[in-house]
């Protein structure tokens, strides 16, 4: 017989209440979790009952129908839920429990324990199905790595507790002004409770429209950036904006994309998968050289304010230029502005899109640097002809972001707390950024020359010739000291080396720490080739 078991599991050895054993007091009550397990087992009394449950229920753990952390039934109500006295069923719990399959725990009940992945057991081979079943462009190398440019190896995120973290697009989220948040949350909530979202939203899924009042005013502060909250489009973060993009602009197997390289490789993989032809494009201390851009090229990929990963600024003539180009040849720019709230020196650095180019500009920001990464919201201010486009790309995503944290966010903007939350970073930014320099001019001098820029959270620096970067690194990941390189960032082939040093989540006492570390891994990667050289 097939059994369905909801039940509240207890201790194996609780005392039994005054209901009777067996007896099923109504359907379980709302604070008992759901335990659903389909078992074939003999007619009440067999005397195989008790072999029968046994083998099921460690089939069921083995492959994973019961996970780790899963309860079983309480042996005192085992009759009604699994058809089995309660002595048998205790029986059976034991001797799963001899074989460290489960475990009981005072005022939990029976708990399937967890097993070492090498202890696991398929209950069936898995067979192997040609890869045509699959789509060919996510199996092609370039989309892979750069779609899992941020995955870690097996076990590293296990061993982060311990690493100086100098990866850059980190934030400090002990930072964030959590209570506040937490108030505005709860405050959307109680209106919710009152008034529910309905299913589809009242905008028409172009995002909650006090949010997008909010951003315009925003980056209009910030950023020079003119529109109105019909021109925002709001994303689950900056990918999911290139991804709506890329749906929209590319036509698969004949659009030619533009990006620069080195670039953010995230990015590129939203063109990758939508069939684009996608091209490198090489940047200098200018930014994008808009001369080597090809001819053919449609769509052109930008971060003007702070070039990612180099951190350089597209000179004014390099902005009037591509705008030019772009307008002779019929192209379009997006403009990815990740963390333009952030500039410590200088003059003002207007966005690319300026009114005169909102007509061709498609401007990309996100709320995962100036707030938290958490929140998963971004958005695109976009040309008014491609909106309708825009919107029905991102409704068939996910019809819309979550409600309540559109609103929270858009309540923390319109109350200040934004303007003050990136008037706090900038300075402790600032200060982070001035000591990172300062260490990297006086203690790696011998090795890199980083990049001069005025914006953002991370800062690069280029290897001295004859300098093994990529080894140093190596030595300063084993010691403790998580970094990128620059040539993860290329598409084409490198053609130059260095570090990226974010000090977005390094305060401090940190960077010093870590710099010390790098002029160790530095020194111990010089000397290696000597040493080799010696033994020759």
């Amino acid at each position: 017989m097939a059994i369905e078991i909801p039940c509240r599991p207890r201790h194996l050895k609780g005392r039994l209440g005054k209901k009777a054993v067996g007896q099923r007091s109504g359907a379980p009550r709302a604070s008992e979790p759901l335990f659903e397990l389909g078992l074939d087992l003999p007619a009440p009394g067999s005397r195989d009952a008790s072999r029968r449950l046994y083998e099921q229920l460690k089939e069921a753990i083995l492959d994973g129908r019961l996970p780790p952390g899963a309860r079983l039934p309480a042996s005192r109500r085992s009759e009604a839920f699994l058809g089995v006295s309660r002595n048998t069923a205790a029986a059976v719990y034991e001797r799963l429990a001899s074989e460290r399959l489960v475990v009981s725990r005072p005022g939990s009940g029976v708990i399937v324990v967890p097993r070492p992945p090498a202890d696991r057991q398929l209950a069936r081979p898995v067979l192997l199905r040609p890869a045509a079943r699959l789509n060919p462009i996510w199996l092609r190398s370039d989309v892979a790595g750069a779609i899992g440019f941020w995955q870690e190896p097996p076990g590293e995120e296990r061993r982060a507790s311990g690493h100086m973290d100098f990866r850059p697009a980190l934030v400090d989220s002990r930072l964030f002004p959590f209570e506040v948040f937490r108030r505005l949350s709860a405050k959307q909530l109680r209106l919710l409770e009152r008034r529910p979202a309905t299913f589809r939203s009242p905008q028409g899924n172009q995002g909650n429209y006090r949010l997008r009042e909010a951003i315009t005013r925003h980056i209009a502060v910030t950023r020079a950036v003119v529109c109105e909250p019909e021109d925002i489009l709001v994303t689950s973060g900056a990918q999911q904006a290139f991804d709506v993009l890329a749906r929209t602009l590319v036509t698969s197997g004949r659009t030619v994309v533009a990006v620069e390289d080195p670039g953010y490789p995230p990015m590129r993989a939203a063109f990758l998968a939508a069939g684009a032809r996608v091209v490198p494009v090489r940047v200098d201390t200018d930014g994008i050289v808009v001369e080597a851009i090809p001819a053919d090229t449609e769509v052109i990929c930008v971060c003007p304010s702070h070039q990612f990963p180099l951190g350089t600024a597209l000179s004014a003539a390099r902005r009037r230029q591509l705008i030019s180009l772009a307008r002779k040849r019929g192209a379009l720019i997006i403009e990815d502005d990740y963390d333009g709230e952030f500039r410590f020196e200088g003059g003002t650095l207007e966005a690319l899109r300026t009114p005169d180019a909102a007509d061709l500009v498609f401007y990309v920001g996100t709320f995962s640097k100036c707030m938290l990464p958490a929140l998963r919201l971004g958005y695109i201010a976009a040309p008014a002809w491609a909106m309708p486009t825009l919107v029905a790309a991102k409704n068939c995503m996910d019809w819309h972001s979550p409600v309540p944290i559109q609103a929270s966010v858009a309540g923390f903007i319109a109350e200040g707390h934004l303007t003050r939350h990136v008037r706090k970073m900038r300075e402790i930014y600032k200060r982070r950024r001035k000591a990172l320099i300062e260490a990297l001019t006086g203690e790696l001098d011998e090795w890199l020359e980083p990049v001069p820029s005025f914006y953002g959270m991370h800062v690069a620096a280029i290897a001295k010739p004859g300098v093994d970067a990529e080894a140093a690194a190596a030595a300063a990941v084993a010691a403790g000291v998580r970094i990128h390189t620059l040539s993860r960032y290329f598409l084409g082939e490198p053609d130059r080396s260095g570090m990226v040093f974010g000090y977005g989540a390094a305060d401090l006492p940190q960077i010093a720490h870590g710099v010390r570390k790098l002029r160790e891994a530095f020194r111990g990667a010089l000397q290696a080739p000597r040493r080799a050289q010696r033994r020759g």
